[in-house]
């Protein structure tokens, strides 16, 4: 006290005010602007390549060119690297590493798609990364870390500044992968308990970083507790701020995203005022199709796209039967290919039954009995892209869904479906609608009241080929947590080593 009088004593003999007195000792507030960049469910390897937009190369170009203007920054990653593309089919996700090595995140959180092959693949994958991966909420078997995998919130400081990022990973990844004994703690509570941690810890600004629903992505965003909530996982891009907090969902494959520049002012402790931290967004959006693929990052696609071209000529297993994947056979009867194709997709989600339009089979091929498959024959018959989604149905919208999908069968259309786990009689003297005169689930009558879980396809699930039945359940495998329906048939054909897939009167028509 008796130092600031005699300062106060001194100014006021120079003519200087006591308010400006103490300006001139309070140390002045710093400005430190930095800039975050968050991305996820990077689904292909070579996305872009011949699209207009989106893709690893444009990725790389523009976190390169965001560092390049601001080295405050932060490259967060929302989980979904190493799968599904049709590479890491093959790879198990080495690709997608190789990719992000070249610019690497600073932490990013595993998606369910990281455990598509089991939890050694992934830790595999981890050991291989050069960037930090972590989330709040995993466990191993026995409730303790996994080694290898961050379990703590990550504080980082920029320009003094610390943030606190906490990766938190969907608690449905049991259900929609297989990450073996693992164990997932519930995301909403894992994340605000990290937050908690965060803040103990002296974090100025806390960021949730998000591989999680919609849904639980508000609950974050509600709770008061983050200051930015950075989600992937439903591949819809949005962006959302309410003055207070700010969230961030990326579009998958990097099509569109967001650069949020935040310009953080931090007011030193002043005597009794203590130390503040306060900060304002500008949410910068971005269409990669305005970004110049990255020339490195191109070559190493180009590297990979050579590598999947030698492994598609792989062989798998083979046929002890002639199959036939002819146009009018799959759009207009019981087809080998179409079983085969439904059986796999069944087997791999355990399913009551599976249906696939007869449309989305394209190899038009007749394959001789002692044909050995390759991977690229698969890849042909299934040449779309397509995933594999499951959803829980009532059997009377099996029933509409059956209905559909014979609905065409003078046209030859693409609805006609191809099935598994059941058993249909068709009368197509009928009218469209009424045609369907049996139907049997294993052994027993499909009942309209009973829920039947079923696999099918993206294309269909999204109410395709008229398919808008498939839309009305519940959903347990949407097109995020799905994996390529093209795997799911090799990975059937290598496991028997050799398939016999008779046409058995799974469907019959009446003409």
């Amino acid at each position: 006290m008796k130092t600031t009088l005699i300062g106060l004593a001194a100014a006021a003999l120079l003519g200087v005010s006591a308010t400006a007195a103490l300006a001139q000792d309070a140390p002045a507030p710093q400005t430190v602007n930095v800039t975050i960049l968050a991305a996820g469910d990077m689904d292909s390897f070579d996305t872009g390549v011949e699209g207009p937009r989106g893709g690893f190369a444009r990725l790389n170009a523009l976190a390169k060119a965001e560092k390049a203007a601001n080295p405050n920054m932060l490259y967060l990653y929302s989980g979904d690297l190493i799968s599904p593309s049709l590479l890491s089919g093959i790879d198990h996700g080495a690709n997608t590493i190789e990719l992000t090595n070249l610019v690497p995140f600073d932490v990013a959180v595993p998606g369910n798609h990281e455990f598509d092959f089991g939890p050694d693949v992934f830790l595999d994958r981890l050991g291989e990364s050069v960037f930090h991966w972590t989330a709040v909420n995993i466990r191993g078997a026995d409730g303790n870390p996994v080694e290898g995998l961050g379990h703590e919130p990550v504080i980082k400081e920029i320009g003094g500044v610390k943030f606190g990022i906490v990766p938190v990973a969907t608690d449905e990844t049991p259900v929609l992968a297989t990450p073996g004994d693992w164990t997932w703690a519930p995301t909403v509570d894992a994340a605000l308990a990290g937050a908690d941690w965060a803040a103990e810890q002296g974090a100025d600004i806390i960021i949730a970083l998000v591989h999680a629903a919609h849904a639980q992505d508000e609950a974050m965003y509600d709770s008061g507790k983050f200051d930015l909530v950075l989600s992937g996982h439903d591949h819809d891009y949005r962006i959302h701020y309410n003055d207070i907090v700010g969230y961030v969902e990326t579009s998958n494959d990097a099509n569109l995203l967001t650069a949020i520049d935040l310009a953080i002012t931090v007011t030193p402790e002043n005597g009794d005022t203590k130390r503040s931290v306060t900060w304002r967004p500008n949410f910068r959006f971005i269409d990669t199709a305005t970004v110049t693929p990255d020339p490195d990052t191109s070559t190493k696609i180009g590297e990979l796209a050579t590598k999947l071209d030698a492994e598609l000529n792989v062989e798998i297993g083979s046929t002890s039967v002639p199959i036939s994947s002819k146009r009018a056979v799959v759009r207009g009867e019981e087809s080998a290919m179409g079983n085969l194709i439904a059986d796999a997709t069944r087997a791999k989600n355990g399913a009551d039954v599976a249906i696939t339009n007869g449309g989305g089979i394209r190899g038009d091929t007749e394959y001789p009995a002692g044909h050995v498959f390759t991977r690229k024959d698969i890849f042909t018959e299934l040449p779309f892209g397509n995933v594999t989604t499951v959803t829980e149905i009532t059997g009377a919208d099996l029933l509409a869904a059956l209905e559909n999908g014979f609905s065409q069968i003078e046209a030859g259309a693409g609805r006609f479906p191809q099935v598994s786990g059941l058993k249909v009689e068709v009368d197509a003297t009928k009218p469209a609608g009424q045609r369907v005169t049996s139907v049997l689930i294993g052994d027993q009558p499909l009942d309209p009241a009973i829920k039947y879980k079923v696999a099918t396809n993206d294309f269909m699930m999204a109410g395709g080929d008229g398919y808008t039945a498939l839309s009305n359940g519940t959903v347990l495998i949407d097109k995020s947590a799905a994996s390529l329906m093209a795997s799911d048939v090799i990975d059937y054909i290598t496991a028997a080593k050799e398939v016999a897939p008779a046409v058995e009167g799974r469907i019959v028509i009446k003409k």
